[in-house]
C-alpha cells in the first residue's frame, strides 16, 4: 500500500486542506502482508474522524492500512475541523466541500479511483458517524454502503442539552433551526425514503457507549422508513477505539460483498 500526505488548496474553503490517503499496491514479497489490487479502477472508502481527532487517526489508531491491502481498496481520510460535516452556521462550509469539492479532487489527483456508485463507500466514527450517515441519506444514489460506529446520530438531542457544546452551536444554531433541516437524519431518511437506488447501511455502537440512546432510536426509524440497515450492539464497549478498530475491519467485508 501506498500512504501519502496531501495538502492542497480548497476553493469552497477558501484555504488550504489536507487529507490522508491509502491507494493499493499489488505486492508479494511484503512480511506478514500480501497487497491486493484488482484491474481497472480500485474502490474508495471516505473514512470521516470524530470530534477530537484529525485525517491521521484512523492510521494512528487502527490497523486500517492492512485491512485496506486484503481487499485492494483506496481510502481518503479527510480533515474537516470541528465542523460537523455542515455548511456551519457560523463557519465553513464542510458538507459542500466533503460531498462536491473532495471527490473531484480526490479523482483528479488519483485518476484510477472509481467514481462508481458500486465502488464508493462511506463510514465514520462518533461525530463521523454523524457525518457518514448525513452523506449517505443526502445522496443515497451514490454510495453502495455506508457505516457509522459510535455516531452521533442524534445531533438534535446533543442540542437540546442545558449547555450544549460551543461548536454544536456554531456548527448548526439552535435546535429549533436543526429540526426537519437538512442537517436532521431522522428527516433526511424519510425525505429520501423511495429514493431508487439507497446505499446498504452498517450501524454499530457499543451498549456502555454514551451516544447508545442515539443509536437505539436511529436504528428503528431507519427500518421504518424502509432502509436497509445491519445494526450491531456490542456488550461491554464503550466509546473507544478497541470497538472502532473491530468494526472498521467487519464493515470491509460488508461493504466490498464478501
Amino acid at each position: 500500500m501506498a500512504l501519502l500526505h496531501v495538502d492542497f488548496f480548497s476553493d469552497v474553503l477558501g484555504m488550504c486542506a489536507e487529507m490522508d490517503v491509502i491507494l493499493p499496491e499489488r505486492t508479494r514479497g511484503q512480511i506478514g502482508m500480501e497487497g491486493k489490487r484488482g484491474e481497472g479502477k480500485y474502490p474508495v472508502l471516505y473514512l470521516l474522524h470524530g470530534m477530537s481527532d484529525d485525517h491521521t487517526i484512523w492510521q494512528r489508531r487502527t490497523s486500517i492500512e492492512r485491512y485496506a491491502a486484503d481487499y485492494g481498496i483506496a481510502v481518503v481520510m479527510p480533515s474537516t475541523q470541528l465542523g460537523w460535516y455542515t455548511d456551519m452556521h457560523i463557519g465553513f462550509p464542510w458538507f459542500t466541500y466533503i460531498t462536491q469539492e473532495l471527490p473531484a479532487i480526490c479523482r483528479s489527483f488519483f485518476p484510477n479511483m472509481s467514481e462508481k456508485r458500486e465502488d464508493t463507500f462511506v463510514a465514520g466514527l462518533s461525530m463521523g458517524g454523524y457525518g457518514a450517515m448525513k452523506l449517505a441519506l443526502t445522496y443515497p444514489e451514490r454510495f453502495a454502503a455506508a457505516a457509522s460506529f459510535s455516531g452521533a446520530v442524534d445531533a438534535e438531542a446533543l442540542l437540546r442539552k442545558r449547555e450544549p457544546r460551543p461548536t454544536m452551536r456554531r456548527a448548526f444554531g439552535t435546535a429549533k433551526a436543526f429540526h426537519g433541516s437538512e442537517n436532521d437524519l431522522f428527516h433526511l431518511m424519510e425525505e429520501n425514503a423511495q429514493a431508487p437506488h439507497k446505499p446498504r447501511l452498517y450501524v454499530a455502537c457499543g451498549t456502555e457507549d454514551f451516544l447508545f440512546g442515539h443509536h437505539k432510536k436511529f436504528v428503528p426509524a431507519l427500518e421504518k422508513n424502509g432502509w436497509d440497515v445491519t445494526h450491531e450492539e456490542t456488550p461491554g464497549f464503550g466509546h473507544e477505539w478497541a470497538y472502532w478498530d473491530a468494526q472498521l475491519a467487519a464493515f470491509l467485508p460488508f461493504a466490498l460483498g464478501d
